[in-house]
């Protein structure tokens, strides 16, 4: 069966991987700026937040800028760094915890075409993107027919142990709400991924508070029984501006990378 021809002037439907700055972050600070500026007239030492406000305001504007793909496109090149992390060959079937908005399981598909990708996310009205926006990116970027997508909690994965050769997750445990400890999460990734298998996982691994002190937990993955596992900091790659190396940007981001 032949393709049908596109309708002249139709538009090419497009992907929408969403922005990890949403427009909420950079409007709150502007309206307090606003209110904030408009009250000066009571009292001028009102300036002061109404000036902290739109700092704050054009920081993460300009935030949102470089991790677009239009800007800096940081956030893909921190995506890529977890698929050039995951050692495979590309053979049989791959789960992608989180998946959010599918980039990372879209990017893994491509990279290879003999594998099945798993993208399981919460999804949630916090976030811009839903299980629609992952099939329509699937289905523009050419892979449909070998990327599915479901509901799951990273924290209880519906998957039996070892059904997997590999298993990613790019900024997610962090985001697990009612599990306080984020390393279990860890745990629960590595249980469904098979023995000899590789993984590439990118979170706020150096957060002592979710994660403890870094060479304690790769002691304690290490006694699970993994054959090899690498911590690498995020903030290190030369791609990543200084603006963006703040602990609540990217400054605290840690890639685990090894093989069960």
């Amino acid at each position: 069966m032949q393709p049908q021809e596109e309708e002249v002037g139709a538009a090419k439907p497009t992907t929408n991987y969403g922005n990890w700055v949403s427009t909420r972050i950079i409007l709150v600070p502007l309206i307090l700026a606003v209110v904030f500026g408009a009250l000066c007239v009571l009292s001028l030492l009102l300036l002061i937040p109404a000036a902290v406000s739109l700092v704050a305001a054009a920081y993460f504007a300009y935030a949102r800028y470089l991790f677009s793909a239009r800007g800096g496109n940081v956030q893909g090149k921190v995506r890529t760094l977890v698929l050039e992390g995951l050692e495979w060959d590309g053979c049989g079937r791959a789960l992608d915890i989180g998946c959010g908005s599918a980039a990372l399981a879209i990017d893994i598909a491509k990279k290879f075409p003999s594998s099945t990708v798993i993208g399981t996310d919460y999804w949630g009205g916090n976030w811009e993107y839903s299980q629609k926006v992952c099939r329509d990116n699937a289905a523009v970027e050419g892979v449909a027919e070998r990327v599915a997508f479901q509901k799951a909690s990273a924290a209880a994965l519906p998957f039996a142990d070892g059904e997997f050769d590999a298993v990613v997750s790019n900024l997610v445990f962090h985001e697990v709400k009612g599990t306080r400890d984020k390393l279990s999460l860890v745990k629960e990734a590595l249980r469904v991924l098979k023995k000899g298998g590789k993984f590439a996982l990118q979170d706020l691994f150096y957060v002592e508070r979710y994660y403890g002190k870094p060479e304690n937990m790769i002691e304690t993955i290490k006694n699970w029984g993994v054959e090899r596992i690498e911590l690498v900091e995020t903030r290190r790659s030369a791609f990543i501006p200084p603006s963006l190396k703040l602990p609540f940007m990217v400054g605290t981001l840690g890639l685990m990378v090894g093989k069960k």
